[in-house]
């Protein structure tokens, strides 16, 4: 395959949409398409020229890019319903489709074999980096599929991330995705309660981090997406909890990981709690906010409120 690509982007969200423009800053030619007219002005608007229907983005393309928000979406998309051809029947043969979504991994392998069965390519890279990362396209891609295929994609992923890894056969992306998001998702709640019991013992959110992100405490939770405002001054926490990773998106991937323990016969204990509780923040409230907002819904429960954290003093004793 050519270094430069036509791409017909399909699904131009949050995500999708900076993705596109960085495949087209890079110089590829893409067809970006959505369903919602939003998303395809917003996209049209940053420079992604788009199309009207997937019918005339797919048929001339190398690569048919999706970024659904769940596999039945890609299934769907994939095979045609409601009467309408599928991406597969509309594609050229030979077709390579790059899934971005982040699904189950027995629909990334099932995507995977209708792909090649109907005579196409086939690699699954779900993203991680949020929209920020999206934004200025440090994204990191986890890759599932066969080598020469992972390397035929590598061109566009590189436009779009820093950090590209091959995880193994198809469906290995999907399941470095659905793993490092159960970390993610258990370490946030560990930061979060954290900060709340420092709070509650007159610890001040800046002592606590100066101790933790130095020591056996540190993590990606902490260090990048602290929780509270002030020691990361780019967390969202800083941004009154706008979202560069939503709740609802925590809780989705707390549940794929899930069914990937039941499926597995993995005696998971901390994942499902964490999929319990990000599934409650979801449905109270939090969905819309960012992931680490969580640490609010622990106060709570807690019986304290931001207004009433410790601060330190010069010599870093509390107030």
């Amino acid at each position: 395959m050519p270094d430069t690509y036509t791409v017909a982007f399909l699904g131009l969200g949050h995500m999708g949409g900076p993705m596109a423009v960085n495949l087209a800053r890079a110089g590829h030619r893409v067809a970006g398409y959505d369903v919602v007219p939003a998303a395809l002005d917003a996209a049209r608007s940053a420079g992604v020229p788009v199309v009207e229907s997937v019918a005339e983005a797919v048929p001339d393309a190398d690569v048919v890019l999706t970024m659904f928000p769940s596999g039945r979406h890609v299934l769907d998309a994939y095979r045609g319903s409601g009467g309408q051809p599928g991406l597969l029947a509309l594609a050229a043969p030979g077709t390579m489709f790059l899934d971005c979504s982040t699904i189950n991994v027995d629909e990334a392998r099932e995507a995977a074999q209708l792909a090649l069965g109907a005579g196409h390519r086939s690699v699954d890279a779900p993203v991680s980096g949020g929209v920020v990362g999206a934004e200025a396209g440090s994204l990191t891609f986890m890759v599932g599929g066969e080598a020469d295929d992972f390397d035929a994609v590598r061109p566009l992923l590189d436009a779009m991330g820093k950090r590209i890894v091959h995880c193994g056969a198809h469906g290995a992306g999907q399941a470095a995705k659905v793993c490092n998001n159960l970390i993610l998702g258990v370490s946030m709640i560990a930061v979060s309660e954290a900060f709340v019991l420092g709070e509650k013992l007159g610890l001040s959110h800046q002592a606590l981090f100066d101790v933790a992100s130095a020591a056996s405490g540190q993590c990606w939770a902490l260090t990048t997406n602290c929780p509270v405002p002030g020691p990361v001054p780019t967390s969202p926490a800083n941004r009154d909890y706008q979202p560069g990773f939503a709740g609802a998106l925590m809780a989705k991937d707390l549940n794929l990981a899930l069914n990937a323990l039941h499926s597995t016969g993995v005696a998971g204990r901390m994942g499902p709690l964490a999929a319990e509780i990000y599934d409650t923040f979801a449905a109270e409230g939090g969905a819309g906010r960012d992931f680490s907002a969580i640490i609010n819904d622990i106060r709570e429960r807690s019986g304290t409120t931001p207004h009433k954290t410790a601060t330190a003093h010069d010599d870093g004793s509390p107030e």
